[in-house]
């Protein structure tokens, strides 16, 4: 099957590319950004469409995928959290934050590795990952659900943070 690019997306990655006049390649980045926006994270698909565009072998697309870990290679659930771990988040409570949001949300992250680092709710409403410094260092514990940004969240209230995600 064919990955589907709605015209409008396929429009900006061309816009994209044409800022990269003497190495396409310098585009995987923006592209792989545009298309995990779009679709969510980044299937085999995604990659092997990516390359094609860009005039590539699949593994050049795959190296930066699998580098950065802002790319997501499984399905996160409706409503994506990161929590900040590093180290002024962690000593603010980061970790005990982790924990309330997987209790309210009903995420059992046992299985999690570096290779895996996303956990996805039983009912696919939500999923969870630690995410390397969010850029708010003073203001811990910090995370973020979609794109919306928390700072200074209490762990006893990841409950009623959850709940403004309800739909």
């Amino acid at each position: 099957m064919a990955l589907a690019i709605p015209a409008e997306l396929e429009s900006k990655i061309d816009e994209v590319i044409t800022h990269y006049p003497v190495s396409k390649r310098s585009a995987v980045l923006p592209l792989l950004h545009l298309m995990q926006h779009q679709f969510r994270f980044i299937s085999d698909e995604i990659v092997n469409w990516v390359a094609a565009k860009l005039s590539l072998e699949p593994i050049q697309v795959l190296e930066v995928v699998t580098f950065y870990p802002g790319f997501r290679q499984t399905a996160p659930g409706k409503y994506h959290i990161r929590v900040c771990r590093t180290l002024s988040c962690a000593m603010a409570g980061s970790y005990e934050l982790m924990d309330s949001l997987c209790q309210a949300a009903k995420i059992d992250r046992s299985h999690v590795d570096h290779h895996h680092p996303i956990a996805v709710s039983e009912d696919g409403k939500y999923s969870i990952e630690f995410a390397e410094c969010l850029a708010s260092c003073g203001f811990g514990p910090v995370c973020m659900v979609e794109d919306d940004f928390f700072e200074k969240v209490e762990p006893a209230k990841a409950g009623e943070l959850l709940a403004r995600y309800s739909a």
